[in-house]
């Protein structure tokens, strides 16, 4: 049967809007169940089925055993003497300490605890927990990279009236502020237009953060006195020495000492003299030392201080570097003043702006001066600079060793260069040479992982280097390598005494030391696997080129 429905409209309908309304079910068919069609059919009874798609999953609950903990402390104090035993005295406490260590029971003990800790020490040095692998691989993969250098920053002098940066000093605790001391170091200089605000900064030469008290920074004056800040008190200096008591020219060094209270420190200058103070008292000098060489203790015949410096791995001796050009060895144990004056060391036709021993082996030290930078041994006392640069046209003006690399220095000259040496692979010529500014550079200082280094220009603009990891990583053996390098630089002293009477041919003296160079470029080479190395030729005369003497620095 067919089931069809019609929809009827007259044609003059169509095209008409549609109207739809509901309208009730009804049944248009009905269609009775046919017994006969049974039998083409097979009845089933129903069947469920079940599905899960996440799975299954089992809920478990462990409770540890909670560790019992308790907070304990140890308060270490003076005690465990007997009644008749004052503490407070020594020669009391002294005496007692005798007659226990003579005791047998304190040598039972001594002889067990000694036994006890020995094994516990031989464990801990069984193995290296701090040993690497890889160095060789890391160390390769670094090889390849060009020595470069980019700017991070630049400070400039807030006034309007620019004044020169004398004198950097990085913050101890990670480098992360940087203190530059501004003074216009030009002769009779009374512009009436510096700031007033910053009258306390125009007479700043140099400054040095405190190592042990990160808020203390010591100052050293244009006209001689010594000041301190602490931070945590505002700008203005805490105290300053007297005049009368203080130095009579410019302070150009001034270092903190590694005392035990952190409040010892001495100062340099051109007046002749170094002084000692303490922060704690600065109404006087502690100590004072005249730099008059003839050992004569006459301020009149003294040499003016230009550089100073300290190294805490030689806790009694410093280098001042003068402006005749001599760099003056001082010991500070020694019983009288001329003594303390130990050694002199001669090279530089003008004054020495910069000398700073070096980090790994502290009795090599480098001095800039003139136009070159020269390094020397304390080892060899009556010799001449174990090496040296080319004489440059430019003045260089300051210089200090690479933190993390033995082998590497850094000079800044008065036509705004800065140049990156590492004499490991070139003595003659720097491996890097960047234009910083057009201006002089004063002042240089470099961060503690040997990074970023820090220059001051002469109109108080303070550039923030960023040096490329080959400058400041250092490789395996290099401070080996440059242990030999500093030997074979300067003659046996047990050869030059073998037969005084013989003068030795100056030009001998240089082929043969030219040829322990390169001999040992080329081993070095062959080691990294370069089977034909680059002869790298060069003459051992030095041009010397005639400036003004009456120029000074930063002039």
């Amino acid at each position: 049967m067919e089931i069809k429905l019609e929809f009827v409209r007259k044609r003059s309908e169509f095209g008409g809007p549609c109207s739809f309304s509901d309208y009730l079910a009804e049944v248009t068919a009905d269609i009775p169940p046919d017994p006969s069609l049974a039998g083409d059919f097979i009845p089933q009874d129903p069947v469920d089925f079940a599905f899960q798609e996440g799975p299954v999953m089992a809920l478990h609950e462990v409770n540890t055993e909670r560790a019992q903990v308790s907070i304990k402390g140890v308060n270490h104090v003076e005690g465990g003497w007997p009644q008749h035993v004052d503490p407070k005295n020594s020669e009391l406490t002294s005496r007692y300490r005798e007659e226990v260590e003579r005791e047998d029971a304190y040598t039972r003990s001594v002889q067990r605890l000694g036994a006890l800790v020995e094994h516990y020490i031989r464990q801990n040095n069984a193995i290296d927990i701090y040993e690497e692998y890889f160095e060789e691989e890391e160390e390769e993969e670094e090889e390849e990279e060009h020595p470069s250098a980019k700017t991070i920053s630049v400070i400039r002098d807030p006034n309007v009236t620019k004044r020169m940066a004398t004198h950097l000093s990085w913050h101890p605790d990670a480098n992360r502020a940087v203190a530059v001391a501004y003074c216009s170091l030009d002769f009779q200089d009374s512009r009436k237009d510096m700031s007033c605000d910053s009258y306390v900064w125009d007479l700043v030469v140099t400054l040095e953060y405190n190592s042990k008290d990160w808020h203390h920074v010591l100052g050293g004056c244009y006209n001689g006195q010594i000041v301190y800040w602490d931070t945590r008190k505002g700008g203005l200096p805490v105290e300053m020495t007297p005049v009368e008591l203080s130095h009579r020219d410019p302070v150009y060094g001034a270092c903190w000492l590694p005392s035990r209270t952190g409040t010892e420190c001495f100062t340099g200058s051109t007046d002749g003299q170094v002084l000692w103070w303490d922060i704690r008292k600065m109404s006087q000098p502690s100590e004072r030392l005249v730099l008059d060489i003839t050992k004569e203790d006459q301020l009149s015949k003294a040499l003016g201080a230009s550089a100073l410096d300290f190294a805490p791995a030689m806790p009694t001796k410093f280098l001042v570097g003068t402006e005749q050009g001599i760099i003056i060895s001082c010991n500070r144990d020694s019983k009288t003043p001329p003594e303390k004056i130990a050694h002199l060391f001669r090279g530089h036709l003008g004054a020495v702006y910069s000398v700073t021993r070096n980090p790994f082996f502290p009795k090599v030290f480098l001095s800039v001066g003139d136009w070159t930078a020269r390094i020397w041994t304390e080892e060899l006392m009556d010799s001449s600079s174990i090496m040296e640069t080319k004489y440059h046209t430019p003045y260089l003006l300051d210089g200090c060793w690479s933190p993390v690399k033995p082998a590497v220095f850094f000079t800044t000259k008065s036509d705004g260069t800065l140049d990156v040496w590492d004499f490991l692979f070139h003595q003659k010529e720097p491996s890097l040479s960047l234009k910083v500014s057009n201006d002089p550079l004063l002042s240089l200082r470099p961060q503690d992982n040997g990074r970023v280094l820090g220059c001051g220009t002469r109109l108080g603009n303070v550039t923030l280097l960023e040096i490329s990891a080959g400058l400041c990583t250092m490789r395996k053996n290099e401070k080996t390598l440059t242990s030999t390098v500093c030997a074979r630089s300067h003659p046996s002293p047990t050869r030059a005494r073998a037969r005084p009477e013989q003068q030795e041919d100056p030009q001998e003296v240089f082929e043969k030391a030219r040829e322990d160079f390169f001999s040992i470029i080329k081993a070095e080479r062959r080691r990294r696997g370069q089977d034909d190395p680059e002869e790298v030729t060069g003459t051992g005369q030095s041009g010397h080129h005639s400036r003004d003497p009456t120029k000074g620095r930063g002039q």
